[in-house]
């Protein structure tokens, strides 16, 4: 497993980053063995929300946590202010109310990365990062990120972070994967673009990226023909990823490897310090991100995937 650094939060976080959005309390046990199996191969860090299942999520695994006493060893994200049905609260009163609720559902006391689930543009990014702060000081989070947010948006607060002798955004977690999203999964949800990879190589920021595999469109399940599933469908059915796909089969035919791992690789192999967020709920999922993980790909050959070049 590798690692890297993330500014504000002093332990290593493993680049595979365990997806937790299935997690129940009427399947703990799944969700503990999941995890432990993750732990083995090395992961330490897992991602979840105030909102993932109702609550549930960081309620099973404050109580994995503490049923293993392991806190110390994992590395959590957990993510706050997503909206609800009367619209946007990226606001000081729905920020404290999810942290103290998360805190006591993780178990803890504080919280290794904090992220705003979603914007709301409306709220100048300066005052966001005044309300996180008041956080950071109280000991109760330590690195502080987005989810869902422009790089535009990431920029303007932490320049006034540095202007204001104030911690600034430290990582981003937006959709990147090899196939491009048409149109977001949601309604304010953000991919990461040619000018947002660019960014982030440009600041070498942290991006830690949900759907990473792209819900399995690089599976083999998937044809043109094959529209059972609206959300793929919508999201990443184009004759551009079709092509993605195609060069994913012929260059993990020539690694010996799986399209999907290809996708995975890809994910990892950027430019800049990335994390992937993975749905794996199986010993044979998992042992393939792993292996997935350690994939190697020359600037070539991501540029060949990319579509940027047509030889490789």
């Amino acid at each position: 497993m590798e690692y890297i650094q993330i500014k504000g939060s002093p332990k290593k976080v493993s680049r595979l980053m365990k997806g937790s959005d299935y997690f129940y309390h009427d399947t703990y046990e799944k969700a503990a063995a999941n995890l432990d199996a993750f732990m083995a191969i090395g992961g330490n860090s897992i991602d979840t929300a105030h909102i993932y299942c109702g609550g549930q999520s960081e309620e099973v695994i404050g109580r994995y946590m503490q049923e293993r006493g392991n806190r110390e060893d994992l590395v959590i994200l957990t993510k706050c202010a997503h909206h609800d049905h009367n619209g946007p609260r990226v606001n000081k009163e729905a920020i404290q109310a999810d942290l103290t609720s998360s805190l006591a559902r993780l178990k803890t006391d504080y919280i290794d990365l904090y992220a705003l689930h979603r914007d709301d543009p409306a709220v100048p990014a300066g005052e966001v990062i005044e309300i996180l702060n008041e956080h950071v000081k109280a000991g109760s989070i330590r690195a502080i990120g987005v989810s869902n947010w422009t790089w535009q948006r990431i920029k303007e607060a932490n320049e006034y972070a540095d202007a204001n002798g104030l911690v600034g955004f430290s990582f981003s977690s937006p959709n990147l994967s090899l196939a491009k999203a048409n149109e977001p999964f949601w309604a304010g949800c953000v991919s990461a673009d040619e000018e947002t990879c660019a960014w982030h190589e440009q600041e070498q920021f942290p991006l830690l990226s949900w759907s990473s595999q792209a819900r399995g469109f690089f599976t083999g399940r998937f044809t043109p023909e094959v529209r059972d599933n609206a959300d793929l469908v919508r999201v990443f059915y184009s004759d551009d990823n079709w092509e993605r796909l195609e060069r994913a089969k012929q260059l993990a035919e020539k690694k010996g490897v799986s399209a999907i791992q290809i996708a995975l690789a890809y994910v990892l192999n950027q430019p800049f310090p990335t994390c992937a967020l993975i749905g794996a709920q199986t010993s044979e999922e998992l042992h393939s991100c792993d292996a997935g993980s350690l994939i190697e790909l020359t600037k070539e050959e991501m540029d060949w995937l990319d579509l940027a070049v047509q030889k490789v």
